[in-house]
């Protein structure tokens, strides 16, 4: 029988160390797994390569993270919010790497990633600071930037609801990123809202299919002080 929900959270990164690349579902708030990501930060993992659509804030979810001094590179498309400060002291020192791309562009490398794409040419960014060092071509008289297929070894997901094979629906614009990022990984980590019975989930309004998903976890919110856990270990 295939299930694949689970209740330990060790489960979820086991066999996986320092240095892996993970990319976090959500739009700001929208779709955010903090649940997930409360748990990672709680493994100890570090050295970590975040894919995100944007840096994060503050310091909870994404932002303590970068305070714990635990991300040694992010590839997103917005590196603002009030982190911004710490990443260009850690980027001045050396150890930070920020690989900022247009939005779209981000979308389409984790998506060409999950469709087998190896890279793609796009006229985004062309004659830009962000295609130096780039392949670029001409097509009909425009020109095109290469860019590559952006993979992982973790996507951490928050989905409405999720049935024990892993078929996920969510809630309008928390959507986003997250089908695209379900498909781009080595190992999907869903945290649900809501895990319900298999056949509950219409098959025409599965939004990302039980194939890409690896484990399911119920959702449980976070306190918002445990986030400062790492001020004393830091």
């Amino acid at each position: 029988m295939i299930d694949k929900r689970a209740d330990d959270l060790a489960r979820a990164f086991e066999g996986l160390g320092d240095g892996i690349s993970v990319m976090i579902g959500g739009f700001g708030d929208a779709g955010r797994p903090a649940y997930l990501l409360k748990a990672l930060l709680d493994s100890g993992i570090k050295d970590l390569h975040f894919i995100s659509n944007n840096a994060g804030d503050g310091d909870t979810g994404l932002g303590a993270f970068y305070h714990a001094g635990r991300v040694r590179k992010l590839s997103c498309s917005f590196p603002r919010g009030s982190v911004a400060p710490l990443m260009e002291k850690l980027i001045r020192a050396g150890e930070f790497e920020l690989e900022v791309m247009p939005q779209g562009t981000l979308a389409e490398r984790i998506r060409a990633a999950g469709a087998g794409i190896p890279a793609f040419f796009t006229p985004t960014s062309y004659g830009t600071l962000i295609a130096e060092g780039k392949e670029t071509r001409d097509f009909d008289g425009r020109g095109h930037v290469l860019e590559t297929a952006l993979h992982a070894d973790v996507a951490l997901i928050h989905a409405e609801q999720a049935d024990r094979f892993g078929n996920l629906t969510f809630r309008h614009l928390a959507r986003n990123f997250s089908p695209l990022m379900a498909s781009a990984a080595k190992r999907t980590i869903v945290e649900a809202d809501h895990v319900v019975e298999l056949g509950d989930i219409d098959a025409h309004n599965v939004h990302s299919p039980a194939i890409f998903t690896d484990l399911v976890y119920q959702c449980h919110d976070v306190p918002e002080d445990s986030w400062h856990d790492w001020r004393a270990s830091a």
